[in-house]
């Protein structure tokens, strides 16, 4: 095993790779080599996408997949991959897929056949999943939908300030299907093989107080996983779903990348 020289971040929804930028600095500062790519079509910022969420609403689960293996490949090394909400599933995916020495899943949101789905998460999600009209568009949230969802632990200028540098509208396609995914035929675009010996470790990260993604899916998808291989879950108390933007998120990222390093393969 070689030790890992490079950091994948992915970001989930409603946020766009800038919602890393503390810790690619942080990891930065240490001597990794720090990526945080977008989803197709987001290399550009939050206010332009903000201006033009056709952007946001033309990306495809597939097409995510494609963008983040091709940039693993590219590298020398296998990296460590972390992942935020979707960003979380998505990093599970890519470790099924063979990609990775380790991984972090924060506050991720579920993979297909996760079915655990608390009040607070419907509540969350509701500007979205209250129309099926929506799957054909990108849907932002309003302060107080993203208070709710994200900030529910900050104060309000905390949470207003990390609204405007951080906030877009989200695909309204992709939510919907994942909530289709348990109730179809076949493979969802989020499926991933719960007994593969062979993917790298997994740590998930969860907040206590995480609204979107509470700590019972978390802790549902780690029971999924029946593989030789290691899957470990670490529940943090106090945090929102917004965990990476929290007071105190340089313990939490400390961790993430020791427990990363130690499990490297």
């Amino acid at each position: 095993m070689s030790t890992p020289d490079t950091i994948v971040l992915i970001h989930g929804f409603w946020v766009t790779p800038r919602s890393w930028e503390h810790w690619i600095t942080h990891y930065e500062n240490k001597g990794f080599r720090v990526i945080a790519p977008g989803y197709p079509g987001f290399e550009v910022e939050v206010e332009a996408l903000n201006a033009n969420p056709e952007i946001i609403n033309a990306v495809t689960v597939p097409a995510i997949i494609e963008k983040l293996e091709a940039e693993i490949k590219a590298l020398d090394k296998a990296p460590i991959i972390m992942g935020h909400s979707a960003g979380g599933a998505f990093t599970q995916v890519l470790l099924d897929h063979g990609y990775g020495a380790s991984a972090v899943a924060l506050n991720s949101a579920p993979t297909e056949g996760v079915r655990v789905v608390p009040f607070s998460q419907v509540k969350s999600t509701l500007p979205v999943l209250r129309s099926p009209a929506n799957r054909h568009k990108a849907i932002g949230l309003t302060l107080d939908e993203w208070k709710y969802a994200f900030t529910n632990t900050f104060s309000d200028e905390e949470a207003q300030a990390l609204y405007e540098r951080y906030h877009i509208p989200a695909n309204g396609g992709i939510l919907w299907g994942s909530v289709l995914a348990n109730f179809q035929p076949g493979h969802q675009d989020t499926w991933v093989d719960y007994r593969n010996d062979d993917r790298a470790p997994l740590l998930f990260i969860s907040g206590s107080e995480d609204h979107i993604m509470p700590p019972a899916v978390q802790r549902s998808n780690v029971k999924h996983y029946v593989s030789d291989t290691i899957t470990e879950h670490v529940e943090y108390d106090g945090y929102a779903h917004l965990l990476p933007a929290q007071k105190g998120w340089e313990e939490i990222a400390d961790f993430a990348l020791d427990w990363a390093l130690r499990h490297a393969r």
